[in-house]
């Protein structure tokens, strides 16, 4: 495990370290430019420190970065503030891994939060296909959330955890939604983004391939629709999240199976984005426990 001392806010890793955590990427997979209709890179790369085509993400703190270890990501280089060489001691990093020691303040200065942690690190973002994120060919019965220009990125993170907790198969976020590469959405996803695949795609693309592979597409609102626990979740299903204020626009909502919509006895007008996905994952799970006649697995509490 190579260590080695930096003093300059130029080191080209540490630059690469304030690029990743200003301008997360989207995906993992290459996408197409509109603009010079030939394939670009959805996020930076570092050269020489990744496989080619592979795209970094940046992550802080020593518990994210514990969960990225347990996921098996591939970890480029960690940033470790000096005088805090200790946090390296449990994480049994690979040998190849390179590690760079540097003035707590210089640190500060590439990372993003109020209160920055003195480790932080580059990481190889997995390379998710559609294969994973419909759950593979032993998956009779994927759920997928489709979340259509979801902002906040606490939101996103709770939701991937939810998603994970509740046995989603995969995420995919449509434009306008914001990374789950995000640092906040991160923070807030407790290490699920690091475990359940998610691609960025566009509306038209999702809608198709999700039909496809047999899902039942639902929208979801606040108004007149199905109650959500009225309808079979337990097979193939698509959910669409839409927007904190917007909710899923009109004529992604057009293109639905049908609608869905959560009961509540109080005068609220409508859940928050996160909280609403969660009680939808949550009635999926149920439904499919008990149709697989296991009760045990939603016995469990609030970790």
């Amino acid at each position: 495990m190579p260590v080695r001392i930096v003093q300059s806010k130029q080191n080209a890793r540490l630059k690469e370290l304030r690029k990743v955590l200003a301008s997360p990427p989207r995906d993992s997979a290459p996408i197409r430019s509109p603009s010079r209709g030939g394939l670009v890179l959805a996020g930076p790369v570092l050269k020489g420190s990744a496989p080619a085509g592979s795209v970094l993400a940046g992550i802080e703190g020593p518990n994210l970065l514990e969960e990225a270890l347990r996921a098996r990501i591939r970890v480029s280089c960690v940033f470790v503030a000096q005088g805090f060489e200790s946090l390296l001691a449990p994480l049994h990093l690979p040998p190849e891994t390179e590690v760079l020691l540097l003035p707590r303040d210089l640190l500060d200065s590439a990372l993003t939060t109020e209160t920055p942690q003195p480790i932080a690190a580059l990481v190889e973002i997995p390379d998710w296909t559609w294969a994973h994120l419909l759950g593979g060919q032993n998956n009779p019965s994927p759920l997928v959330l489709v979340l259509a220009g979801l902002q906040d990125p606490g939101n996103l993170g709770t939701i991937l955890r939810s998603a994970e907790a509740f046995g989603a198969t995969g995420i995919l976020t449509l434009p306008g939604t914001v990374s789950p590469w995000n640092p906040k959405a991160m923070r807030a996803s407790a290490g699920s983004v690091f475990r359940l695949p998610q691609l960025a795609a566009s509306a038209i693309n999702s809608i198709d391939r999700l039909r496809q592979a047999g899902l039942r597409i639902f929208t979801t609102t606040a108004g007149a629709a199905e109650p959500v626990n009225l309808v079979d979740l337990s097979c193939p299903v698509a959910l669409l999240i839409g927007n904190e204020g917007n909710g899923v626009p009109k004529p992604l909502s057009a293109m639905a199976d049908g609608a869905l919509t959560i009961p509540c006895p109080g005068p609220v007008e409508s859940l928050n984005a996160a909280v609403a996905a969660s009680v939808l994952l949550y009635e999926a799970s149920r439904q499919r426990a008990l149709r697989a006649g296991d009760t045990t697995s939603l016995r469990g509490g609030p970790r």
